[in-house]
């Protein structure tokens, strides 16, 4: 009966109502299940398209016996496309989350650049981003905070918490300064993981 009597106890709603909403805040929040989610990409390595060389002009065979040969279409020969040149690379370190994987910034041959992060794996989680930083790379908690302390460039959403994946990098970045990359969770303000490119 005394329990009962506490169920209908409008304190007794009161307290389960706050206590349902605070949940559904900290799961919103925290998303406490993507931490046993994969999401894999396997992007290629960019490069640009092969370029055509020079056209060459095939002479025609004679129609018939002391015919004249006539010209043919011109056939385009193709130049090999070029690889991209490595303007820097790093390796992550774990910060908040166990993570592993390399970076390297790629200017393809018509002079855009990219960041290609390679074999990444690291936890899922709520809003990542991946970002350039001007702050230096620390291992341990220190590391956990300071990369938004400088200044930074967002590439945009993290693809994906494990394999390969490309980010175009604005062509008036300062990648001189910008000498450091990290997977940010911008809703807690903290790095998963951070390489410094050199």
């Amino acid at each position: 009966m005394r329990v009962k009597r506490v169920l209908r106890h409008p304190v007794t709603w009161g307290v389960l109502a706050f206590g349902a909403v605070a949940l559904g805040v900290a799961l919103y929040l925290f998303q406490p299940w993507r931490l046993f989610t994969t999401v894999e990409v396997n992007e290629a390595l960019p490069a640009v398209a092969a370029s055509p060389g020079p056209e060459a002009t095939r002479q025609g065979e004679p129609s018939e016996p002391g015919g004249s040969a006539e010209p043919t279409e011109p056939t385009k020969s193709a130049r090999p496309a070029r690889e991209p040149k490595v303007l820097a690379t790093g390796t992550f370190v774990s910060h908040e989350h166990q993570t592993e994987g390399r970076a390297r910034v790629l200017e393809l041959p018509d002079g855009s650049r990219v960041l290609r992060i390679e074999d990444l794996d690291t936890s899922d989680g709520p809003d990542l981003r991946v970002w350039l930083s001007d702050q230096p790379v620390k291992k341990g908690n220190a590391g956990w905070f300071n990369l938004d302390d400088g200044e930074h460039l967002e590439l945009g959403e993290l693809k994906g918490n494990k394999g390969n994946a490309n980010y175009a990098v604005p062509a008036g970045a300062d990648l001189g300064s910008l000498r450091s990359v990290t997977i940010w969770c911008k809703r807690f303000g903290v790095s998963f993981g951070a390489a410094a490119l050199t």
